[in-house]
């Protein structure tokens, strides 16, 4: 177990001694500071279990070479770019300010900075509701899905699948729905918003799913391709997640650098879950645990919508993941122990 999980023990300590010296070096303190960067990573951890199964479902189609460079690559620009730079860039956009008078902003003035971002929440929880409820859909939907969980919610959802356009149909009813609650000059940033995660995603997966087909049949381009495919795929779901982890970070403190430290060392955390997944084998072994987390996306894409018109703390959306995740493994363990006293 150790061996997965290593240099996430190495980086959460050298993140929580960083912490420590930035509460000393702002005339704070340092043990607050660690405390939070702990309970925000761990509030990351819980809140992208579900990223982790999504992850492993993808990532044990990928080619070794990409599975690595998700590992490594995709470390990088999950705890750099989607942690710190995405949430810089989407304040320059909704603000009007240069990315570099963010960049100052969020180390000089974090309320200002905190402001500019929760302004920016409408845009960033459309775009993120309707790219995951696109994704949990998808999965919902597929003609091939003969196992259920949820049985009588599953066959229901399965029946709607078979409508041409679905996901996309259901998708924009829920961005949509919305409308009517929001003030006037949130309408524009709202729709142009859910409708770009629902663009990009059909456009990303499409993509994926085309160069995949392709290389079964040992297409060249696609071969070289789909891993790329897969690689940005994977990378999108993980800003429409983390997005909504650096919102609620600002919950428990506004300094960026300790948001960044345990949102990294929870980003860190859920790869090295993700690679556990995968070489351990364990959605072959635990069945359902799939469907717990595409259940989770559900509902998380459904939590995000309805933040932009009602604030919902972090907690509810953690805790329900969580509950639902630990449901599908018990509903799994169950199923494999009833499967085997019917073999003897």
């Amino acid at each position: 177990m150790l061996k997965f999980f290593w240099l996430d023990i190495i980086v959460l300590i050298i993140g929580l001694c960083v912490a420590f010296y930035r509460g000393i070096d702002t005339g704070g303190s340092g043990i607050a500071f660690v405390v939070s960067a702990l309970i925000i990573a761990t509030l990351e951890i819980s809140l992208s279990f579900d990223n982790a199964v999504i992850n492993a479902t993808k990532l044990k189609t990928m080619s070794p070479v990409w599975r690595k460079r998700f590992l490594t690559w995709g470390i990088a620009i999950a705890v750099f770019g989607m942690r710190f730079v995405f949430p810089i860039v989407i304040v320059a956009i909704f603000s009007g300010i240069s990315c570099m008078g963010v960049v100052n902003l969020a180390l000089g003035d974090p309320d200002q900075y905190a402001y500019y971002l929760h302004e920016a929440h409408i845009g960033i929880s459309s775009f993120g509701g309707t790219f995951l409820m696109m994704l949990f859909c998808e999965f919902m939907f597929a003609n091939n899905k003969n196992l259920h969980w949820i049985a009588p919610a599953e066959k229901l959802l399965k029946k709607i699948g078979k409508i041409k356009f679905a996901p996309t149909l259901v998708s924009t009813i829920a961005i949509v729905a919305i409308q009517p609650f929001l003030k006037e000059n949130q309408h524009t940033v709202s729709l142009a918003s859910g409708f770009a995660g629902i663009i990009i995603h059909l456009l990303i997966h499409g993509i994926s799913e085309k160069l995949e087909s392709m290389a079964e049949r040992k297409n060249a381009f696609a071969l070289k391709h789909a891993g790329l495919a897969s690689f940005i795929y994977l990378e999108l779901i993980d800003a429409s997640f983390s997005l909504d982890g650096v919102l609620g970070a600002f919950a428990l403190t506004k300094d960026v650098i300790v948001i960044t430290i345990g949102l990294s060392v929870g980003a860190f955390f859920v790869r090295s879950i993700t690679l556990l997944l995968v070489e351990k084998k364990t959605l072959e072994k635990l069945i359902f645990l799939t469907h717990g987390a595409y259940w989770a996306i559900g509902s998380l894409a459904t939590i995000m919508i309805i933040s932009t018109i009602q604030e919902i703390p972090e907690v509810v959306t953690g805790t329900l993941g969580m509950i639902l995740i630990l449901a599908s493994l018990g509903s799994s363990v169950f199923y494999n122990k009833k499967e085997a006293k019917k073999q003897k």
